[in-house]
């Protein structure tokens, strides 16, 4: 299995920590005046995408894990977890809210999203980068609301909140960035 040092630390490597697979969302290598280099980073879990810091020293050394995604259907919430469903096989597959965490507030019926699958097990969900959503509800605009770079908040058809420009209305389909959870632009 391939591995990981100290010098090829850089942004999206993944690596293994204690049995757990991780990217490297953020990393700074650090030199000080005394001492020995070494690199600060934060990694997410793979597994419940939750962030933690570590330090890394030369001669430190991290295997590679064997990460595969896969392209699967979204179909309902059952109640206890999320359904999805291989389009080709047609095989279903559930993952509990835990896997699902960030994720699930933008899944709608129907969506393609890619489930990821570590040692063969499906670990975790991400949904597409970007997404035409339907404005549910806003609040309405007042006169004078005109100033560049205002904001409020929108309610989209998936549940999902993003601030919005003031002349985006309820019932308007916006494109969204769902990783930083943004506006993008209004659908004509």
């Amino acid at each position: 299995m391939a591995t990981v040092g100290m010098s090829d630390i850089k942004k999206n490597v993944r690596l293994i920590i204690g049995e757990v697979p991780y990217k490297v969302v953020e990393f700074q290598h650090v030199k000080p005046g005394k001492g020995a280099a070494f690199v600060r980073m934060k990694v997410k879990s793979f597994l419940n995408n939750k962030v933690v810091e570590k330090t890394v020293h030369a001669g430190d050394k991290f295997e590679v894990p064997e990460i595969a995604y896969k392209t699967m259907q979204y179909l309902y919430d059952d109640g206890e977890a999320f359904q999805f469903m291989d389009q080709e096989s047609y095989e279903q597959i559930s993952l509990s809210y835990e896997q699902c965490d960030d994720a699930s507030k933008w899944f709608k019926d129907g969506i393609n999203v890619d489930i990821i699958f570590y040692k063969g097990n499906a670990i975790s969900v991400t949904a597409p980068e970007v997404m035409e959503l339907l404005i549910t509800d806003t609040p309405p605009n007042f006169k004078g609301d005109t100033s560049s770079g205002s904001r409020k908040p929108a309610t989209l058809e998936t549940g999902a909140v993003v601030q919005v420009p003031y002349h985006v209305l309820e019932g308007d389909t916006i494109r969204v960035n769902t990783v930083d959870c943004e506006y993008l632009e209004k659908v004509k």
